[in-house]
């Protein structure tokens, strides 16, 4: 794992929500789709809500590299091997040269986009779409947080894959 590109990919959200939720943008319809008024948006411990908002989305960076690295899947099937840290063992020798040769293989930007956008649609679309269902929201609201969510993903799916 790449950790300076997930802290850096864990920004992503942050950005595009601060010009998504913008009332210039998609804020008004935002705030109109969900009953929150100007007031409310307006109160709450600032630090504590851009501190936390990053910290989710870093533990969405995480999950979300597994699915955009398939070389991930390797180590997930060998690392647990107490051989594997062995320098010469069967299982590091498979590794390294599996690595040598596919270590490379969908890495790029456009790869990693294409996996946020259907980790958007498989996970965060039915996330919001039962949560809007259960809080008796529209399809407005729910358009409004998926397609968010949908750039997002986008974005922090190409950045992981191409720079981690």
């Amino acid at each position: 794992m790449n950790f300076p590109i997930l802290f850096a990919s864990a920004l992503i959200p942050i950005v595009i929500g601060a010009i998504w939720y913008n009332p210039k943008v998609l804020g008004s319809a935002w705030m109109k789709a969900s009953g929150v008024t100007e007031e409310q948006v307006q109160t709450g411990n600032m630090i504590v809500i851009f501190g936390l908002a990053f910290l989710f989305s870093f533990f969405l960076a995480v999950g979300l590299s597994g699915l955009v690295v398939h070389q991930t899947g390797v180590f997930q099937l060998f690392g647990s091997d107490p051989s594997f840290a062995e320098a010469g063992s069967e299982y590091r020798v498979f590794v390294d040269n599996f690595m040598e040769k596919y270590g490379d293989r969908h890495r790029s930007f456009g790869h990693g986009a294409l996996h946020g956008g259907l980790a958007a649609i498989m996970f965060a679309l039915p996330l919001i779409g039962i949560i809007a269902l259960f809080e008796r929201r529209g399809w407005k609201y729910t358009m409004i947080h998926f397609l968010y969510w949908f750039i997002a993903l986008i974005l922090m799916g190409g950045v992981i894959c191409q720079f981690s």
